[in-house]
């Protein structure tokens, strides 16, 4: 009986012992990860910002397929959110601040635990690439909660490598969304409209076009708002001569007008299309497909049996621009090549 009263009383020390460290424990946690994705901030803050996305980089549904989730209408911005059930119980996150392309606050909610705070934050390096944080906060802490903690070893260890593999995810998912791209050729021929459009032209090497390029369209732009001048469609590049073997490109940045302008100075001059028959290719995506999207259409042209008119235009018309449309593959632009 000794024995049994000295056992018993061990183990009630033992529970006493257990409960006053438990009760002495953090009433808040952190749990923070952060990774440097290859992106620009915009992309992935929209991302982010729609919990429709979540599931395709959530580790916890990689992990659990089972997992049911539930959308509402409202599922990005402020006042979305989205819930889900697993075999832990019901959980739901709501998004309660964003600040555009900068962060997003969120408030987490798992059964009848204290409601946990969600913080992103995106910030845009000098490279283009992006560092996203990702970090979950608790307080007020009860006893169970606790408890639990300590025998799953913390919230770094439970919340961490979850928090890494999903940041790894969106990082994969962004660039290969990135990436998408398509080119249309249009089986008919159609009829481009010509038209009035202010201009300044220049030669260059391949390794030089690309910046002499945007640097010019960016000055009869400039030019074209300078000088209230109405813009009649998107702008677009004439191209005069493509010679590989001597490593020159001539060409044109160009914006149509909607009647002859009258221009000042030597770099911005006036020119006019005659309407042309053509064979016009849609590029959505990136500019570096734009080689294959030229490379198609010619390939078009000739499995038709049409034939390139040498003196007529060559054009490469940019619909929308990388300034408002952060995701390359949402990039759109149409060339149009003259046939005979």
């Amino acid at each position: 009986m000794k024995a049994l009263k000295y056992i018993f009383f061990l183990i009630l020390i033992a529970i006493i012992a257990l409960a006053i460290y438990i009760a002495v424990q953090p009433n808040t946690f952190s749990v923070s990860r952060t990774r440097t994705i290859n992106a620009p901030t915009a992309v992935i803050y929209n991302n982010v910002n729609d919990y429709k996305n979540w599931a395709s980089w959530s580790s916890w549904v990689e992990k659990d397929p089972e997992i049911k989730i539930t959308l509402p209408k409202l599922t990005k911005g402020e006042g979305a959110s989205y819930s889900w059930e697993d075999k832990n119980g019901f959980g739901k996150m709501e998004t309660i601040e964003t600040n555009t392309n900068k962060s997003i606050n969120q408030v987490m909610q798992i059964g009848e635990y204290p409601k946990s705070y969600v913080l992103w934050t995106f910030k845009p390096n000098d490279d283009g690439s992006t560092d996203v944080t990702w970090t979950i906060e608790g307080k007020d802490l009860p006893f169970d909660f606790k408890a639990y903690n300590i025998v799953m070893g913390g919230m770094e260890k439970q919340i961490g490598p979850d928090y890494e593999r999903s940041l790894e995810k969106l990082d994969s998912i962004v660039i290969s969304d990135m990436q998408k791209y398509s080119i249309v050729v249009d089986k008919e021929t159609t009829q481009h409209s010509g038209g009035f459009y202010i201009y300044n032209t220049a030669a260059t090497s391949f390794d030089g076009f690309k910046p002499k390029m945007a640097a010019m369209l960016q000055e009869v732009i400039a030019y074209a708002t300078n000088n209230n001048i109405t813009m009649a469609g998107a702008p677009f590049i004439l191209y005069h001569k493509w010679d590989e073997a001597n490593n020159t490109i001539m060409f044109s940045c160009s914006i149509p007008t909607t009647a002859r302008v009258i221009t000042t100075g030597e770099s911005i001059l006036t020119g006019q299309l005659e309407p042309f028959k053509a064979v016009k290719t849609t590029l959505n995506g990136d500019y570096n497909n734009l080689k294959e999207a030229w490379d198609k259409t010619m390939k078009a042209i000739a499995d038709s049996g049409l034939e390139q008119d040498e003196n007529g235009a060559y054009i490469e018309s940019y619909l929308n621009s990388p300034i408002n449309t952060p995701n390359p593959a949402d990039l759109k632009t149409e060339i149009y090549i003259a046939v005979k």
